[in-house]
This record gives C-alpha cells, structure tokens and sequence, in this order.
C-alpha cells in the first residue's frame, strides 16, 4: 500500500465527514460517534491478531486493510490525518 492510497482514502473519509451521503457506513460510524470507531476500532485489531496467528496471509492482508480503514476513521474524528502518523515516524526514525 502506498502513501498515495492512505491519501486518497484520508480525502474520501474526510469527504464523508464533511458531506455525510445516506447509506454511507463511514457517514454512520461519524454519526455514531468515537465510542463506536474506537469500538470498531478494537474489533479489527482483534481480527488483524486472530488472523496473524492462524488463518492465511490473504486473510490477514484483509483485515490489516480493514484495520488501517478504521484507523483513518478514528484520526479524522480527531481532526488527525495520516501526515501526522508519519510525521511521528519519521521523528522516530530519522
């Protein structure tokens, strides 16, 4: 996956964020508030393990995208984007 990805789906779910569309699951994960992208959250860090540890790599791949798909939710919400994750990396690994 590229930064271009992550940048592109970061527009997207900022997008939904300012202009909610009916029957958009990322407009209803902003309606339902933090508590339920943090649940969400958890669910698919659960799911990245479970799946690291005894399914296939197709299934992990799956689900580490749901995961960084949740993640870019919860950074929205926080008025965050990706560039902020990267600039922490970089501050750690430069």
């Amino acid at each position: 996956m590229t930064s271009e990805v992550i940048e592109e789906l970061s527009r997207i779910i900022e997008d939904r964020k300012r202009n909610p569309r009916e029957g958009s699951y990322t407009c209803k994960l902003f309606e339902a508030g933090s508590a339920e992208i943090l649940k969400k959250m958890g669910e698919e860090a659960v799911e990245v393990v479970v799946a690291g540890a005894l399914e296939s790599d197709d299934r992990l791949v799956y689900e580490t995208a749901d995961l960084v798909y949740h993640m870019l939710v919860m950074l929205a919400a926080r008025e965050l984007d990706w560039q902020d994750v990267e600039a922490e990396l970089e501050r750690r690994f430069r």
